[in-house]
């Protein structure tokens, strides 16, 4: 359950207070606009006791790009040392994936991902960005074009954003890091 602000009211996990504590330290920061963004950013997973911890690493993510035209790259992963790969998030069955995280984190899962991104990949960028309201505050997120998934971003400093990665009837919120690095 969510409050108007898309906040889960309640989190059902074996870490709730970790969850919780990530949660705070998100809403502390303060928030960033959608043009800020633009650009090319590296992730990284907080963990926070998510089911998809450690799994977008493990699949090679690097990051998210961000264009001038307020679209986005919303999944970038790596193809050898310097190419980036967008990947379409439609395919991705996210109750599976949610309900089975455990594999997503297995060497199979890696050797799988890696075989599939060639028919995985996007034609162009596949969400929006715009400034939405997170937990009371407005901000930007970026909202998927062909999924329920909402990622809402504050600022923590000049080079870094965090991002809360929201699921609607998923009350627990997937945590990341995306530091702005340059373009390949």
């Amino acid at each position: 359950m969510r409050d108007p602000g898309g906040e889960p009211k309640s989190a059902r996990t074996n870490h709730p207070v970790r969850e919780l504590q990530t949660l705070e330290a998100f809403r502390s920061l303060p928030p960033v606009q959608p043009r800020e963004l633009v650009g090319l950013w590296k992730g990284r997973g907080i963990q926070s006791g998510h089911p998809f911890d450690g799994v977008l690493e493990n699949l090679g993510w690097f990051g998210k790009r961000f264009t001038s035209d307020m679209r986005a790259d919303a999944l970038l992963f790596r193809a050898g040392e310097r190419r980036l790969i967008a990947i379409n998030p439609k395919w991705i069955p996210l109750r599976l994936a949610l309900r089975f995280h455990g594999l997503g984190r297995t060497r199979i899962a890696r050797n799988l991902f890696s075989y599939l991104q060639r028919r995985l990949r996007a034609r162009g960028p596949v969400a929006s960005v715009k400034t939405m309201m997170f937990g009371g505050v407005e901000s930007a997120a970026m909202a998927y074009d062909d999924q329920p998934i909402v990622d809402h971003f504050r600022r923590i400093d000049e080079r870094r954003v965090m991002g809360a990665m929201t699921i609607p009837g998923e009350a627990r919120v997937y945590f990341f890091e995306l530091e702005r690095v340059d373009e390949p």
